[in-house]
């Protein structure tokens, strides 16, 4: 409605509670979808979706094995990423926009993952795993890279945060950075979206802007969401 993207939601919090001013920070939240946010000392200077983070995982391993995740990223770790399927995945134009962007798992999917690769039975499902997460790992990466601001740190919050073979190929891929979880700062990586959002009705509550212009392109600040007491409370004529 304000002329931009509806999402990411959290960079405006993580800005809020992550910044420091002597450092460029990445924030990447790891979900179904992964985004980062950028913060240039404590300016926020972007925020987007980088790609997917763990629904191909999910989804892989739930087709093939019947778990609803791959603990630890244990049976990714055993496999081997297998570089043309990589290639082929990477081809998908959503990895080389840049500015606001955010994107979603009706993107992101099993029928994208066989739509985008021919030959994708003769892999072992294994490697296939390993490859998702490799995946996962260099969007990210080359999303931070885009933004030509010389990051310092990352931290990392989620579910993603848990996934000690997906923290290793994201180590790998950002030489020279710092690597560690929002713990580091003194919240749980699973308590950031949920510390977000009450950040965010706090916002809201108080008349404050909730957004960032930066980030989703919209036209201006705006108070998100709305409130509605319903019929309890109410006093009548």
């Amino acid at each position: 409605a304000a002329g931009g993207e509806g999402a990411p939601l959290a960079p405006a919090f993580h800005a809020a509670v992550f910044n420091q001013p002597t450092r460029n920070r990445a924030i990447v939240n790891i979900g179904g979808i992964a985004n980062a946010t950028i913060l240039q000392g404590d300016t926020l200077t972007g925020g987007f979706d980088t790609g997917p983070g763990n629904t191909l995982l999910d989804h892989w391993i739930k087709q093939t094995k019947g778990s609803t995740y791959d603990r630890d990223g244990g049976w990714s770790a055993e496999g081997k990423p297998q570089p043309a399927l990589l290639d082929a995945l990477l081809q998908d134009p959503y990895f080389t926009r840049t500015g606001p962007r955010s994107t979603g798992k009706e993107q992101f999917h099993l029928q994208w993952l066989e739509h985008a690769f021919d030959g994708l039975d003769s892999i072992d499902p294994q490697d296939v795993q390993a490859t998702l997460a490799e995946l996962t790992a260099q969007s990210i990466a080359m999303g931070i890279k885009s933004t030509d601001v010389a990051i310092d740190e990352v931290y990392v919050c989620g579910g993603g945060a848990l996934n000690t073979d997906l923290m290793r190929r994201l180590y790998r891929q950002l030489p020279g950075t710092t690597l560690d979880t929002t713990a580091a700062l003194g919240i749980d990586p699973q308590w950031v979206e949920a510390a977000a959002f009450a950040w965010l009705a706090h916002r809201s509550l108080n008349t404050l802007a909730g957004n960032a212009p930066v980030v989703t392109g919209a036209v201006d600040y705006k108070i998100l969401g709305g409130i509605y007491p319903g019929g309890l409370g109410l006093k009548g004529h």
